[in-house]
């Protein structure tokens, strides 16, 4: 099976969650943490940094490191490593999601999410308590 790396970002700003839907792919419309696969030799950390750049066009700082889960998937084996984020100014753009918000610690559980995203909250929901 195919084991695919990558890194995620949970920004945080004024205590709510920044979220973004994919617009794209077998998982369109299903909520996720943005982020994107390793590049060879590259940090987690560093990959963060790099996608969200190329994905919302925003410059984050990696505030700390969070976790890493593991999910499969029926075509593949996820490996995800996560980070709490901040915005390092206010800007974001939609260049890859369909959508994006930022949602309350409370709101959370009412989120669609893709079944490895899941596996973060209780950690996440941990860390914000």
């Amino acid at each position: 099976m195919k084991i695919i790396e990558v890194s995620s970002a949970i920004i945080i700003k004024s205590n709510k969650i920044f979220v973004t839907q994919r617009g794209y792919g077998d998982f369109k419309d299903k909520w996720e943490f943005p982020g994107g696969k390793l590049e060879q030799g590259e940090s987690g950390e560093d990959c963060i940094v790099r996608e969200i750049k190329e994905e919302l066009d925003a410059d984050i700082r990696v505030v700390k490191f969070l976790n890493t889960i593991e999910y499969k998937y029926p075509t593949f084996h996820l490996i995800m490593h996560n980070y709490i984020c901040e915005l390092k100014n206010s800007h974001l753009s939609l260049l890859e999601h369909e959508a994006a918000k930022f949602v309350d610690i409370a709101d959370l559980n009412k989120i669609d999410f893709l079944p490895a995203d899941l596996l973060i909250l209780e950690d996440l929901i941990k860390y914000l308590s």
